[in-house]
């Protein structure tokens, strides 16, 4: 067995494992209610199941209130056009349905059953579609031939109520349109005075072609050829949907009509356009090879025959890739969201605008990091954006709603800025609780200096800080290493214009700021000399220096090093009487909500004061966040239960916090589980003072809060905002190695709070 085949076989198995371990298929049922108690039970079933029922008798539209319909989509398939695989029957479709599934859960929160049929003929599968629409709020049509998918489609559309989409066609449409408006704009051409070919009359490129005659391509202007040549009004037995293309042509074959094309859409077959086609096309010519998993001419070829040409396949091995899943879990999103009763052109068309509009976008922090060492710029090369852009659930279900309101088909109406921001706090966890922080770091603009201006993550965070208003960054780092990282990570930031730049080799400031530093130190060991090779390499002191000097707001370090070796120089240059670091506390984002934890990285052995400090610091941070702080004083031992160091520390703690009488909820010693569990901490200390679920674990040394962080986020999936340095006035931050550029602009967005707001 060769090389190649060995690898084919053992991919082949770890896919046949992927879909049988370690329990068989790609989907679950999971309850959404409480299943713990006999009250749950009567309540999800007998009796109380029949309220709900009886209501939506009353009105049907109140099942949209009380069940799953109205996030709950059908993928109905009978198996006749699998893939490339053709027509392997409705069983052996089942995984490709379930993959599906799983896309529209994973993309835009969407439940799905997935339906496979044994039924081939087409009134018959549409008739069963229908009597299933009391299940759904919405049916997309999968992998069913042409010309039966027309007939099929055209059928439910007619006699459902809900949105009924054929993704084969109408995804495949959306996504190539959106291509080709991006294409267009860099050919420097209109839809309207293009010509088109198209090889392939199936559902994708018939309704590809509708879609683009929607856009402003003129039905003259559009050749199609199928597997018998070009489709012209001499030819007998078309079909209704070929018919409609048919021309009154000479041409009979695809090298006839290339001659002067535009844009060659193909979704054929492999191999089917050849180099000497592609000479005979147009000056910058769009070509869109979308045969999977061969295209009808390879990428690398087209472009020797034409280096100008604008390049898409279906593949994912290459630059533009037309993908469905950039365009079906988003305009189900949208329309299921408003009600809608059907996914018209108005919503077709937002759908497009909006994806193209995203690849003319900078990229966004997360696709960065999803795609790295890519280049993310819009361009030949990125025409549409990649699959794991988070901005496309906000910005397509957005679009798409907006237009089905204004289009009449919407049945609930929505603040589309509320709605846009419910979905952002899908996407990102971190979006509804960092609001406030946004907000308030929007209306100060203050200056924050990245210490490690040269990182990747910092570059993209700078933009991203742009992108949102929160603050104005300062860079320390060359600028030829600067400017070539902007340029290989596809950015459009530019140095003095969306960011100050400081080079620590050559700033104009140096003695200043090495004189600056030595004032500080002088009687703390170090020289002239040891501060001049100080303000020269390190990047952290230079940062320090500058918010003492008042040339920046606030500084963020520690993408790269050890935290407390930044700590150091942080207490070096800006501790002094009435700043000094207090504590570090780290939000963690779960699914139950919002968890503080502290301190996590200063006082590795705190003494009571230490800790009573660390709790009124940590009190005062949660507040910015909109959260009122419910404390609890987390140690080995429990309400006096062990004479440990951790219990005597946080008794003491607890005596300094009772004579300050501070006005937020605490309470202590005790073990985590009695700090998250109202029930058991009311069992074992009665009328203690804490109210409800713990927000805020304060721990007695930094092991073990660094050991609570650390398993929030590994175990329990949480995400990290943070860790935030508490006591320093907001002017300095020590984010950890492992920050995410999302990680970098939160911690941003903190330390562009205004200090009043800290009160």
């Amino acid at each position: 067995m060769s090389l190649d085949d060995t690898k084919k076989t053992a991919e082949k198995q770890a896919a046949l494992n992927y879909h049988e371990f370690p329990r068989p298929g790609k989907l679950e049922i999971r309850a959404t209610k409480p299943m713990a108690t006999g009250r749950d039970l009567s309540r999800a079933y007998s009796p109380g199941v029949a309220d709900a029922c009886l209501e939506i008798e009353k009105n049907a539209k109140d099942a949209f209130r009380y069940t799953a319909k109205g996030n709950l989509v059908a993928v109905i398939s009978n198996g006749t056009a699998v893939l490339g695989l053709g027509d392997i029957g409705a069983q052996a479709s089942k995984p490709v349905m379930e993959g599906k599934a799983v896309l529209f859960k994973k993309f835009a929160g969407i439940d799905c059953f997935d339906i496979e049929v044994n039924e081939t003929d087409p009134e018959r599968l549409a008739d069963l579609v229908c009597r299933l629409e009391p299940t759904f709020g919405a049916v997309n049509l999968e992998d069913i031939k042409a010309p039966d998918c027309f007939i099929v489609e055209r059928l439910c559309r007619e006699r459902m109520g809900i949105p009924v989409f054929h993704d084969d066609q109408h995804g495949t449409a959306i996504v190539a349109a959106a291509a080709a408006t991006n294409a267009l704009r860099v050919a420097g051409k209109r839809f309207e005075d293009i010509k088109v070919v198209a090889l392939g009359a199936g559902a994708a490129g018939i309704a590809c072609l509708k879609m683009l005659m929607v856009m402003g391509v003129q039905k003259d202007n559009i050749t199609m050829l199928d597997s018998k040549g070009v489709v012209h009004d001499q030819r007998n037995n078309l079909t209704p949907e070929k018919a409609e293309f048919a021309r009154a042509t000479e041409m009979r074959t695809t090298s006839d009509a290339m001659e002067g094309a535009d844009l060659f859409l193909g979704v054929s077959g492999p191999g089917l356009l050849t180099q000497d086609m592609v000479r005979k096309m147009a000056a910058h010519p769009i070509i869109f090879a979308l045969a999977n998993p061969t295209p009808e001419i390879m990428p690398e070829l087209a472009r020797e025959a034409s280096p100008d040409a604008l390049i898409a396949t279906g593949r994912s091995d290459y630059p533009n890739q037309v993908n469905n899943v950039l365009c079906f879990p988003f305009i189900f999103r949208g329309a299921l969201d408003v009600g809608a009763t059907q996914i018209n052109d108005e919503m077709k068309v937002a759908c497009v605008e909006a994806i193209a509009g995203l690849a003319r976008a900078t990229a966004s922090a997360e696709l960065g990091a999803a795609y790295q060492g890519e280049r993310l710029s819009f361009g030949p090369e990125y025409l549409i954006p990649k699959p794991f852009d988070p901005r496309l659930l906000p910005t397509v279900a957005v679009a798409v709603a907006k237009a089905a309101m204004e289009s009449g088909v919407a049945t609930r109406q929505l603040d589309l800025e509320e709605y846009a921001r419910g979905l952002q706090g899908q996407v990102y966890r971190s979006a509804l609780v960092m609001r406030p922080v946004l907000i308030a770091a929007r209306q100060a603009k203050r200056r924050i200096v990245f210490a490690e201006g040269e990182e990747p993550r910092v570059l993209r965070a700078a933009q991203a800080i742009n992108d949102e208003g929160v603050g104005r960054p300062v860079l320390i780092g060359r600028p030829e290493v600067v400017e070539a990282r902007i340029e290989r990570e596809g950015l459009s930031l530019v140095a003095g214009q969306d960011f100050e730049l400081v080079n620590p080799e050559s700033d104009t400031r140096y003695r200043d700021y090495w004189t600056t530093y030595h004032g500080i130190m002088d009687r703390r060991g170090v020289t002239p000399d040891l501060a001049r090779a100080i303000l020269r390499t390190n990047t952290t002191a230079i940062a320090g220096v500058m918010v003492q000097r008042g040339e920046a707001d606030s500084m963020i370090c520690g993408t790269v090093g050890q935290y407390l070796w930044h700590l150091d120089y942080i207490r070096q240059v800006l501790a002094n009487d009435d700043l000094h670091p207090v504590g570090a506390l780290s939000l963690v984002l779960l699914d139950k909500g919002p968890l503080f934890v502290a301190d996590t990285h200063v006082n590795a052995e705190p003494s009571p004061d230490d800790v009573a400090q660390t709790m009124v610091a940590a009190a005062r941070h949660v507040r910015r966040f909109g959260i009122e702080p419910k404390l609890a004083l987390c140690s080995g031992s429990q309400f006096g239960n062990l004479d440990s160091r951790s219990g005597r520390v946080a008794r003491g703690a607890l005596a300094i916090l009772d004579t300050l009488s501070p006005d937020f909820e605490y309470e202590g010693e005790m073990h985590t589980d009695a700090a998250l569990d109202p029930e058991l901490r009311e069992r074992l200390m009665p009328g203690n003072r804490l109210t409800g679920r713990a927000n805020v674990l304060v721990y007695t040394n930094t092991d073990a809060a660094g050991a609570a962080r650390n398993l929030l986020k590994s175990v329990a999936d949480g995400l990290e905002v943070g860790p935030i340095l508490m006591g320093m006035g907001n002017r300095a931050h020590i984010v950890t190695p492992g920050v995410t550029v999302r990680g970098l602009l939160n911690i941003a967005a903190l330390a562009g709070m205004p200090v009043a707001s800290y009160g």
